[in-house]
């Protein structure tokens, strides 16, 4: 099979590379800076063990050609472009005939839970990662990966429910490819125990490492209160920790360790956006509809938002000032 990655940031990149470098056929979507240092330069990968380059086709939309029918398109774009890059993509052409979005599987490899249903507008074939995969992207042309001894752990299915052959497939890709890459049936429940643990994201974005504990806890508590009342099931920690084992830890790279979350990269990267709206977002939105209140998650959510507007450095913004957004 081909893929397509949307999206040749941390995770994209990191997925392209190693796909590539497996025997793959691999094309790179990306935009600006990015898109001309990899068609310049090649895109550079870092890890723990080894650094390495990879000169590979980058585009930044759809192509006038048809593209291939065993083509798979990987969707790894933030959520906040989660939009635009299904409406670029749905009606692109297919060899034989008909769009993407009629005859292709799209793989959503981002966080949240709110990409799937998106997607299921536009493509009739949507298959939900849930993605662990320690990663950064900060320079143009350059990811660093700091997973080891797998860059990481990649759960495949169908949405809304169960898994096919193509999951097989592309999970027998990846695992080729060095990744951790199960297939499961009830993938959207890892997802949303995987959105619980990004609800941090915003709080490490806004404060930096230094996160007081009562805070994190609070964030937390009123997501599992919402989902509780949603009646929607996830993995509970201690499933996680048993799930990843050793198979996927932190290292430095080049003697440094992973700097911050995604969340915390579009800040120090400037990106003029940021996924709070749909990490604590989702849970604000989810609370809203079931009657449970969320304050701290809506603090989080605003306070990024502004963050971003106000060109707040990551990690710059005042505790004091979050807690009395709060109340």
């Amino acid at each position: 099979m081909r893929y397509v990655i949307i999206g040749a940031g941390a995770v994209g990149g990191t997925i392209g590379v190693r796909l590539a470098e497996a025997g793959h056929d691999v094309t790179l979507v990306a935009r600006g800076a990015h898109l001309d240092a990899i068609r310049q330069r090649g895109l550079t990968l870092r890890q723990p063990e080894r650094e390495q380059t990879a000169r590979l086709p980058a585009v930044d939309r759809p192509g006038d050609r048809p593209l291939p029918a065993d083509t798979v398109l990987v969707l790894t774009v933030k959520s906040q472009d989660t939009v635009g890059a299904l409406a670029a993509w749905a009606d692109a052409p297919v060899a034989g005939g008909g769009t993407a979005g009629e005859r292709l599987p799209l793989f959503i490899a981002q966080n949240g839970v709110a990409n799937e249903p998106a997607a299921l507008r536009l493509f009739a074939e949507v298959h939900p990662v849930c993605v662990w995969l320690p990663a950064t992207h900060l320079e143009p042309g350059v990811v660093v990966a700091n997973g080891h001894p797998h860059p990481g752990m990649l759960h495949l299915g169908r949405y809304p429910t169960g898994s096919d052959a193509v999951d097989r497939a592309v999970a027998a890709d990846l695992t080729g490819a060095g990744f951790v890459a199960p297939v499961r049936d009830d993938v959207m429940r890892w997802k949303y125990g995987k959105l619980l643990a990004n609800l941090g994201n915003g709080l490490q974005a806004l404060l930096g490492r230094d996160i007081p504990d009562d805070l994190a806890g609070r964030v937390r508590a009123e997501a599992e209160a919402v989902l509780a009342a949603a009646g929607i099931a996830h993995t509970s920690r201690a499933e996680e920790v048993a799930e990843r084992g050793d198979l996927v830890q932190h290292r430095p790279v080049g003697g440094a360790e992973r700097a911050g979350g995604s969340t915390w990269q579009s800040l120090a990267r400037g990106a003029g956006s940021a996924e709070a709206d749909h990490l604590n977002g989702e849970i604000v939105l989810l609370g809203r509809l079931h009657g449970v209140p969320t304050p701290a998650n809506a603090a989080v959510q605003v306070a990024v938002r502004r963050a971003v507007r106000e060109r707040i450095p990551a990690g710059g913004f005042p505790l004091a000032e979050l807690t009395k957004m709060i109340g």
